[in-house]
């Protein structure tokens, strides 16, 4: 079968990811059209059990009005719904009729490196050529939402991606009446080869929200002319942009929920007064939403598939490959909208709760577009040296104070420490110094962060001080104790590290490809600190092992396998090396992973 032919063509001033194009609302591998009616907007077929076959073919797709070319998964985008059962061993068979290699990643998975699905690093594993198969089987050791998807080229773009839900063999620790799994992607008629060749070339490309004279005007009444040209003048010397928030927007990308654009938008039906539980996926490759639902509060009960104490917030900040679950309670017979906004504005994604198909709700304004600041920069604010998590953001609402006072749990009690983030001990980050090591001071750096600190209470930028509760990092405890209390045994420090005027990303101001892989030590527990010296999200994923995030509870330390540092600033996570063989750690967004990538090893 031969490789589809690409369109390498963009008009930059269509708006279709806003609108979509209703009139080819949705994937036709779906079999979704603009005469469907509206109750077939309910995203992917699930398929359960104990055995699947999963089918890689070249199918053509519609979400724009102009058909392309997708990497389907048994003919749909995204690919089937994986419903497994906490306990069992699974089979499952990917087939590939594609005219170049595949794999399939089981992503926060725990399970041997064999199954990994990473080709070249997976213990064993090579890729799946044209026209073969090959089975993974492994053991289901965990219950909760999770997602898979190719880790070959640019395919996770054009459509290699599916829900994983897996049922806890010992029942859910909270009640509800229906779920819905929503899986939040983008999309581009450009091929991915095209989008990252325009990167390297000119890496603001697709960024349309730069700074205009009514942004210059706004400014010099705000900070009077001698602030205003030193604030210029920094910004030109470092040659970026505070408009940098992503590095493709929708000026190419159409966001869709369930493979559906937000022209038509996915819907899912609930009767009043039930309770709703949302499993909610970022499976983009370079957008990061922050979701809502105007008139409902969500509740929050798992992070990365992992229970939480439940927090109810208005607003979460989803970094690509990250998972939550939800619960809402409609309390009123009328629709809500789910509207999930790119991190940079430029578009959004949605989708409707409704009792009654007749039903709709509108569709909230789009924020304004984001400005980055200092403390975007790691620059020293007033908090930064001080190991606090408390210093910002919200505004509106302060909750983790140090202080943190003892809390009840379960009818019990437990002590949150009165210990600041950076002291040191299980549970509250490093107390190592900002230090930038030699490979930081050659070409592919063109910034450091001197004054990187703990920023777990700030929402992050385009979400301070916006009116509405929004959910942090300092917000996560997990609902069970600590599975491995041990202190770390040592400490690694990461600097994510790019150079945004040449579209290089590496860890340490080194590339992968020069890059000498980790080692860690079979039954070591080591905490690894990510110190951001850019000025972008990045989300980071480790495989194989679960990211203990230290949010200031050494004894209900959450779980995560994919974890946000915001520009300017560090995260501290325990690692178990409790899995042998080879793995990946990577920043999650598809074009930065070339460079920003390291082969762990477990020893």
């Amino acid at each position: 079968m031969h490789s589809p032919v690409w369109s390498a063509s963009v008009n930059r001033s269509r708006r279709r990811f806003v609108q979509g194009v209703a009139a080819a609302g949705a994937a036709l591998s779906l079999g979704v059209g603009s005469a469907a009616p509206a109750y077939r907007r309910r995203g992917p077929d699930t398929l359960q059990g104990r055995a699947f076959t999963l089918t890689y073919t070249p199918t053509s797709v519609n979400f724009t009005g102009t058909t392309r070319w997708a990497t389907a998964i048994n003919g749909s985008v995204p690919a089937p719904t994986l419903r497994l059962r906490e306990g069992e061993t699974v089979t499952l068979d990917v087939i590939n009729r594609l005219a170049e290699d595949t794999s399939i990643h089981w992503h926060g998975l725990i399970l041997p490196s064999s199954q990994d699905g990473v080709p070249h690093i997976s213990e064993g594993f090579t890729g799946i050529r044209p026209g073969e198969q090959f089975r993974y089987q492994f053991p289901v050791v965990q219950h909760g939402t999770y997602w898979y998807h190719s880790h070959s080229g640019f395919q996770e773009q054009t459509g290699a991606y599916g829900a994983i839900v897996i049922e806890p063999a010992a029942g859910y620790p909270f009640a509800f009446d229906r779920e819905y799994t929503l899986v939040l992607s983008d999309w581009s008629d450009e091929s991915p080869e095209t989008v990252y060749a325009t990167l390297k070339k000119m890496p603001h490309y697709y960024n349309q929200r730069e700074r205009t004279w009514s942004d210059t005007w706004q400014q010099l009444q705000t900070d009077g002319v001698d602030g205003f040209f030193a604030d210029r003048a920094m910004w030109n010397q470092m040659r970026m942009s505070d408009r940098d928030i992503s590095d493709v927007t929708g000026a190419t990308y159409t966001f869709l929920l369930n493979g559906v654009p937000p022209a038509e938008g996915w819907l899912g039906l609930f009767q009043r007064g039930e309770t709703v539980l949302l499993r909610i996926i970022n499976a983009a490759a370079m957008t990061l939403f922050d979701l809502c639902i105007p008139g409902l509060q969500m509740t929050v009960v798992a992070a990365d598939g992992q229970y939480i104490e439940p927090v109810s917030v208005d607003e979460i900040r989803f970094g690509v490959a990250e998972t939550y679950d939800v619960l809402v309670t409609p309390s009123a017979e009328q629709a809500y909208t789910i509207f999930a906004q790119a991190i940079d504005r430029s578009g959004y994604a949605r989708g409707t709760l409704t009792p009654d198909l007749a039903l709709t709700a509108a569709v909230p304004p789009l924020d304004p577009a984001p400005v980055l600041g200092h403390r975007d920069m790691g620059m020293a604010m007033d908090h930064a040296g001080h190991g606090g998590h408390h210093h910002a953001g919200h505004g509106q609402h302060a909750r983790h104070r140090q202080p943190v006072a003892t809390a009840a749990h379960h009818g019990g009690q437990f002590a949150r420490h009165a210990l600041p983030m950076g002291s040191g001990p299980a549970g509250f980050g490093s107390q190592a110094q900002v230090v930038h090591v030699p490979a930081e001071y050659g070409p592919q750096v063109d910034m450091r962060a001197d004054a990187a600190a703990y920023q777990l209470d700030d929402p992050g930028v385009g979400l301070r001080n916006n009116g509405r509760r929004v959910l942090t990092y300092a917000d996560l405890f997990n609902l069970y104790p600590t599975p491995d209390p041990r202190e770390p045994e040592r400490e690694i420090n990461l600097h994510l590290t790019g150079n945004m005027s040449r579209y290089m990303w590496s860890m340490n101001g080194i590339s992968f490809a020069d890059a000498e892989p980790l080692i860690l030590q079979l039954g070591e527990r080591v905490r690894i600190n990510l110190l951001n010296d850019t000025m972008m999200n990045h989300p980071i994923h480790l495989h194989g092992m679960w990211s203990d995030l230290e949010t200031g509870d050494p004894q209900r330390i959450p779980r995560k396998h994919t974890v946000i540092v915001q520009p300017g600033a560090r995260i501290s996570y325990l690692v178990t090396a409790d899995a042998p063989g080879g793995w990946a750690y990577h920043c999650h967004l598809l074009y930065h992973m070339l460079g920003m990538f390291r082969h762990v090893i477990v020893r």
